[in-house]
């Protein structure tokens, strides 16, 4: 009879915990008894080693926060590359993947994403060497914008001239002797009086000429000075900041990029030329080679290099485009997406997040920072 009771009590005892399970996962709160296997890489400062064979970084201490909320156990492997984390997700040998992951269309078609908890733009590192910025100064001289800013010049003081001389060929004989004589006496002119070196010698003597010469010597002081303005901004610009001041200057640079990050196919999408480097260190060594005259990459992630001193002479251009979203990788069945999510965004919305941006990346970067 006793051992009756004991089997009776068990049974009971399982139906119980079995019921909980099943009322757990109707609600969307499954019970997760084993340990997640989380995959990482290193990228500071979302992930990185601590010196004690321990992890942290600003996607380290989000995940930890994120795994206490929902209760679950985990442990770290490491991987060498974002697509071996990605694999490896996908083929479940991995649970999670957290480092400095940002969404792509492609990425998306292998695993899942959590909610992005971060959005910040591509970056451009240039180099710091003053030597180098002079060429970039020469470089913009002979440049395309500064070739039809000067033809632009030029083809006023020609159609200056050619009215000039239409109207004082009949009448002044400093712009006869036929056609070619009188054309190219007009356009002398036309040019000595844009430089203002006009002293003597050949003059309008027709009213419509000196009303077109009137026109023209005021017209071309204030085309002078514009060109002159323009072209002094630009290469005191070039001195000072590099090679890269906007997106456009990326089209007419040697671009140099990762293979396989966001960050290419950013490049494109806008139709840049680029050439490929095996990883972050031989971007950083490319550039002070004089091989590469910028290189793109998660803006975050340069922005702690440079800032620690840890990238040689190299800064950090104020050029960003393409927004990246940053967020957890999840394999496509995980049934934890929705729990994570929630607490992700309890996190990202905390004083405690804006706190940990700040630890990591400083004020100047968190106030850049899309809100997710």
């Amino acid at each position: 009879m006793r051992r009756r009771s004991t089997w009776i009590a068990l049974s009971v005892a399982v139906s119980t915990v079995a019921a909980v399970i099943a009322f757990r996962a109707q609600a969307g709160e499954p019970a997760v008894a084993r340990e997640l296997i989380v995959g990482t890489k290193e990228a500071p400062p979302f992930s990185m080693k601590d010196g004690k064979d321990g992890w942290t970084g600003i996607s380290i201490d989000l995940w930890r926060r994120i795994a206490a909320d929902i209760g679950v156990g985990f442990h770290l492997v490491e991987a060498d590359d974002v697509g071996s984390l990605l694999q490896r997700v996908s083929t479940g040998e991995l649970d999670v993947a957290v480092a400095a992951i940002t969404v792509t269309a492609a990425r998306e078609r292998d695993v899942d994403f959590t909610l992005p908890y971060m959005r910040v733009g591509t970056g451009v590192a240039i180099q710091l060497d003053p030597t180098a910025s002079w060429r970039h100064v020469l470089r913009s001289i002979v440049s395309y914008s500064f070739l039809q800013a000067v033809s632009a010049l030029l083809g006023l003081s020609f159609l200056a001239g050619l009215l000039i001389w239409l109207f004082e060929r009949s009448a002044n004989d400093g712009f006869g002797g036929g056609t070619s004589r009188g054309i190219s006496t007009g356009i002398w002119w036309s040019t000595t009086a844009m430089t203002q070196r006009v002293s003597g010698g050949v003059v309008p003597i027709t009213l419509p000429g000196r009303i077109v010469a009137l026109i023209w010597m005021v017209v071309s002081v204030i085309a002078i000075a514009v060109f002159t303005a323009g072209l002094t901004s630009t290469l005191t610009t070039k001195r000072l900041q590099g090679a890269v001041t906007r997106v456009a200057d990326l089209a007419s640079v040697r671009v140099g990029v990762v293979q396989g990050t966001a960050a290419q196919e950013r490049l494109r999408q806008l139709r840049i030329r680029f050439e490929f480097v095996a990883s972050l260190e031989e971007g950083f060594a490319e550039l002070q080679r004089d091989r590469l005259d910028a290189f793109v990459y998660d803006r975050p992630i340069l922005l702690w290099l440079t800032q620690r001193g840890e990238a040689g002479p190299i800064k950090l251009a104020d050029v960003t485009f393409g927004p990246q979203d940053y967020a957890i990788a999840l394999r496509n069945d995980s049934e934890l997406r929705k729990r994570i999510d929630v607490a992700l965004l309890e996190a990202v919305q905390s004083d405690w997040w804006k706190e940990n941006l700040n630890r990591y990346l400083g004020s100047a970067l968190n106030a850049a920072i899309d809100e997710p």
